[in-house]
């Protein structure tokens, strides 16, 4: 019976064992949990979500200090379109997190960047122009480009000199959302160097709407695979979303991808960057628990725990702090929805808005817990203590047991003391 150490991935002269880690903002797959991927010869993301914020809590910079003070005076102003971002500090904030991260890293994997096309930054083109060549500068092993079609992302990228040594790549959930990339962006002659397709049971946002579950994975990877061949192109494929075993891997490597992308076990481990209460969140989680709805101001649907405290939060929104959402024009859906509630509240303080949320705020505090439809097996994946938690697990555990699993089976760590257990 095969494992998935029997599999490589070839990205150039790389040769990886075929297990990526996915990029989880803000900073939940942080760089330390991408360092253990690396050094174990995987892939580990980190992302440049509310990079400036990462920073401050890496570095001790005051990027949010000083943005929040430079805009105090429109706090209470609906009216968000002076709020811009300073392109030298965004370019500063992302070479240190992405610089340190490579600086640090051992072993023979790669670490990427995750880079969402839907921060838009009140000047989505600049922005992002900036982000991308940053990260680049900062001497990231690749790029993967998500949470948007990106039909014009290696156009900002080509006059970079390493435009064509780093490894780019693009998430899609469909062969169509394949075809506009590669068809935009054919005049460059730069293909990607990988896609990942990511399914309908992915955590955070999704490709899909709200039929999400008419989908199913291992069919729209075939597609991707058949068009691929069709069209003579070897561009290695990446399976993602709802990939809880070794065995589950193994079955999309035979199929023929190049690798997977795993994230949901990671973010129960011990490098994971969120709090360890929200963690037994995830562990306690129930199968019912997990939903998907349409809070997110970026349009797309999100997979999330229905006790998130994001849900129905009225917080003020944080956009001289943050504004990582604001559209080209200075605009929210968020700010629409608090508005108009609290209009329509006027004498009530504990109002809720329901239909959307202040995303940036509430990831930066991790109080939105965005989840992969395969969370509410995480208890089943390590030991319940005597107070009723669950243990930790370290990142390098999972990802090996992830590499040499067989049986669907799940190792779990090793025996903890007698008088630890329930």
């Amino acid at each position: 019976m095969k494992r998935v150490d029997d599999f490589r991935l070839r990205l150039g002269k790389h040769e990886l064992v075929p297990i990526m880690i996915g990029g989880m903002g803000v900073d939940i797959s942080t760089a330390e949990l991408a360092l253990v991927a690396a050094r174990l010869n995987g892939i580990g993301h980190i992302s440049d979500a509310l990079v400036h914020d990462v920073s401050d809590r890496r570095f001790d910079t005051s990027f949010i200090k000083d943005k929040t003070k430079l805009y105090k005076y429109n706090i209470n102003n609906s009216d968000k379109t002076d709020i811009k971002f300073d392109l030298d500090l965004l370019a500063e904030a992302t070479k240190l997190h992405v610089g340190r991260t490579m600086e640090a890293k051992q072993g023979d994997g790669m670490i990427f960047v995750n880079c969402m096309e839907k921060l838009t930054m009140n000047g989505p083109r600049d922005t992002l122009r900036v982000r991308l060549a940053s990260a680049l500068d900062a001497g990231i092993d690749g790029i993967t480009l998500s949470a948007g079609l990106h039909l014009g992302s290696f156009g900002l990228m080509e006059d970079h000199p390493r435009f064509r040594d780093a490894k780019l790549g693009i998430i899609v959930s469909s062969v169509r959302a394949l075809q506009l990339f590669l068809r935009k962006n054919a005049k460059l002659n730069r293909l990607p160097d990988y896609v990942i397709v990511e399914g309908p049971l992915a955590g955070g946002h999704l490709g899909f709407g709200l039929d999400w579950a008419k989908y199913d994975l291992h069919t729209i990877v075939a597609e991707v695979l058949q068009y691929l061949k069709d069209e003579n192109l070897e561009i290695p494929v990446i399976a993602a979303g709802g990939i809880f075993t070794g065995s589950d891997a193994v079955s999309f490597l035979e199929a023929g991808v190049g690798g997977v992308q795993v994230a949901t076990r990671f973010t129960v481990t011990n490098e994971c960057g969120l709090p360890d209460d929200v963690k037994q969140e995830y562990f306690k989680a129930q199968e019912e628990q997990i939903i998907v709805n349409t809070i997110s101001p970026t349009g797309y649907p999100m997979r999330m725990l229905n006790n998130t405290p994001a849900i129905g939060s009225n917080i003020r929104p944080g956009c001289e702090s943050y504004g990582y959402l604001l559209d080209g024009n200075g605009n929210c859906s968020y700010i629409d929805a608090y508005n108009r509630e609290l209009e329509a509240n006027p004498d009530n303080k504990d109002f809720k808005v329901m239909d959307k949320t202040c995303l940036c705020t509430h990831m930066r505090n991790f109080k939105c817990w965005t989840c992969g439809q395969t969370t509410s097996r995480l208890k089943d994946t390590t030991h319940r203590l005597a107070d009723g938690t669950y243990a930790l697990l370290s990142a390098e555990h999972v990802f090996r047991d992830y590499q040499f699993s067989v049986n669907n089976e799940v190792a779990l760590p090793a025996e903890l003391p007698v008088a630890l257990q329930t």
